[in-house]
């Protein structure tokens, strides 16, 4: 009988929470190592090319800026797009259109060949970031996204490591115009597994209730706006925060990605079969460091701090980290590996922070084209700066260790001149009521 009156509900028993959220993040992951494995090659490959293009330094900084320009104009492009049509569609024609402009590299050999092939490889590339950035606000609380950020754009670093450590030999094995159509059939393959996993919370049935309820606990978006133009966000000092964290702060992270080679090789004689190991060693300090850095300051929130305190607190510490680079040519080879790797780390750190800022601030409708505008700005003046490095290099020729002194001394201080812009123009990440244009416009 006792048997019959039991209560068959066990009321210790707790809901369910999956952790679907996190094969989100390892698809984002996977898209970003990809992505910065295809823009690296060229840099890897320079050397040949000089021998078979006879280029400047000054041509080669053309050509990638070339890339960031076309990479400046898609990302505004995808921020809008991503915001009108999804994150699923949005990543699966910028992954589409970067995976065949990386192909098309195998099919040119001049100079000129080589700016259409960035231009395009640049516009594909652009929807990588708000893509990702919008599909962490959908996956994921507050409190985990500048985590969820460090992450998947810990991706940039493994795509580092494994570029150098594969591309030569690739480029040895097979000649270096395998290592293009590779690299985009290894993007389609993504695509693949992106259109099956990928889509809103609400629409994967493995996400469980309490999974759903968890990732939904921030207070609703502020606003109701179904689409924000560029204009009306640009009247907002948040956007701008964001606008120059990128314009100061983009470059540097550039620079090391496509000049580090040429460095090794001009500064301390180690060519690329030598250099390989500095690199994969400078990436593999960057990824460790810096998914620290994107946790740290969603533990401090979890701890009580507010978002603004924990956000800025860290990205203060991460600029303070830059600065020892200023000393990098003045080291031996693996002390500026250690400094590189540093002021690597300090920039991803910084980078997912600044990102998750604006998820902090705008509601989701408006955060791809956020991102896209800051972007742009980013790419504007990682346009400029390729073109000061190849002219500088090119002057100091005869003393080519004094040009790159000047790089690294002005991607020292980039940061906290980057923070102090961030901090006038939003002295507090609060959310912005988009349906309100009184509500702090510039």
């Amino acid at each position: 009988m006792s048997s019959l009156t039991k209560d068959p509900v066990d009321s210790s028993v707790r809901p369910r929470i999956s952790n679907y959220r996190w094969v989100i993040c390892v698809l984002l992951f996977f898209a970003t190592t990809i992505n910065y494995m295809d823009r690296q090659i060229l840099s890897l490959i320079k050397s040949t090319l000089d021998t078979e293009l006879g280029w400047t330094n000054e041509q080669f900084g053309w050509v990638n800026s070339a890339f960031q320009a076309s990479y400046g104009i898609g990302l505004l492009g995808f921020g809008w797009f991503v915001d009108r049509f999804g994150t699923k569609i949005g990543y699966a024609v910028s992954i589409s259109a970067w995976s065949l402009a990386a192909m098309g590299h195998a099919f040119v050999g001049s100079v000129q060949g080589f700016f259409v092939a960035r231009i395009s490889l640049g516009l594909g590339e652009a929807g990588n970031f708000p893509s990702a950035i919008k599909s962490v606000a959908q996956w994921f609380p507050k409190k985990e996204r500048a985590f969820a950020t460090a992450l998947f754009n810990s991706g940039s670093n493994v795509g580092a490591i494994a570029a150098p450590a594969m591309i030569p030999l690739i480029a040895v094995t097979w000649g270096w115009r395998s290592a293009f159509v590779i690299a985009g059939l290894a993007g389609f393959v993504w695509l693949v597994v992106w259109w099956i996993l990928y889509d809103l919370p609400e629409r994967r049935k493995e996400v469980s209730p309490a999974e759903l309820a968890y990732i939904r606990s921030d207070p609703a978006d502020a606003g109701t706006a179904e689409r924000v133009s560029w204009l009306k966000l640009l009247r907002y000092r948040q956007t701008w925060s964001f606008v120059v964290g990128k314009f100061l702060t983009d470059p540097v992270w550039w620079f090391f990605l496509t000049w580090l080679p040429d460095y090794f090789k001009k500064t301390r004689n180690l060519n690329i079969t030598k250099s390989w190991v500095h690199l994969v060693t400078i990436y593999a300090i960057i990824t460790v460091l810096s998914i620290g850095g994107g946790w740290v300051t969603g533990y401090l929130t979890k701890r009580g701090w507010s978002v603004t305190r924990a956000r800025k607190t860290g990205m203060f510490v991460f600029a303070l980290c830059v600065l020892p680079i200023y000393f990098v040519t003045k080291t031996g080879d693996w002390t500026a590996v250690f400094l590189i790797g540093l002021a690597g780390a300090a920039h991803q750190a910084w980078s997912a922070n600044l990102f998750t800022t604006v998820s902090d601030m705008f509601p989701k409708k408006a955060v791809a084209s956020v991102v896209g505008i800051g972007g742009l700005a980013g790419s504007l003046c990682g346009m400029m700066f390729p073109i000061l490095i190849g002219r500088m290099l090119d002057r100091f020729k005869d003393n080519v260790t004094t040009g790159y002194a000047i790089l690294f001394s002005i991607c020292a201080f980039a940061y906290l001149l980057a923070f102090t812009l961030n901090h006038l123009c939003a002295p507090r990440f609060e959310p912005v009521n988009l349906d309100e244009t009184t509500t702090n416009p510039t």
